[in-house]
C-alpha cells in the first residue's frame, strides 16, 4: 500500500498552479475584449449576490464544475467545451487554480484561470 504524506489546502493549490496557465486580471480583460473566452464563476451563490460578477461571466459552483464540463455527464452545459478558450474565477484564485487543473484532467486544453481571483479583477 502506498503511503502518502498529508497536504495542506495552500499546498495543493502551489502545485496546481505549477501545471495550469495563470493570468493577470489585465491578461483575462484582453481576452474578454477578443470576445471568445468562457469567462466561470466558481464562488458559491451567496458570494456573487454580495459581491457581483465579471460582466459576461455564467456561474457554476466549484462543487458542480466537473459535472457541468463533461459531455457525458447527464449534468454537462453546451456552453462548456473542451476545445474552448475557459477561463476560470473565484474570490481569491485558489478554488480556480484547482478547477483548472481538474479540467484539465477532463481533456480541457485552453483552460487557465485568474490569479487573485474577482479581488484581483476588482484591483485593476
Amino acid at each position: 500500500m502506498q503511503s502518502t504524506t498529508p497536504r495542506s489546502a495552500a499546498e495543493l493549490v502551489a502545485a496546481a498552479k505549477q501545471r495550469i496557465e495563470n493570468l493577470s486580471a489585465d491578461q483575462v480583460a484582453t481576452e474578454l475584449a477578443h470576445g471568445d473566452a468562457l469567462l466561470v464563476d466558481l464562488r458559491e451563490p451567496e458570494e456573487c449576490n454580495l459581491a457581483g460578477t465579471i460582466p459576461g461571466s455564467v456561474h457554476a459552483p466549484r462543487g458542480m464544475l466537473e459535472f457541468y464540463a463533461d459531455p457525458s455527464s447527464p449534468y454537462h452545459r453546451a456552453e462548456f467545451d473542451p476545445a474552448r478558450r475557459t477561463i476560470l474565477f473565484c474570490a481569491s484564485g485558489g478554488r480556480s487554480a484547482l478547477a483548472a487543473d481538474a479540467l484539465q484532467t477532463l481533456g480541457y486544453t485552453r483552460v487557465a484561470h485568474l490569479e487573485g481571483g474577482f479581488k484581483a479583477w476588482l484591483a485593476r
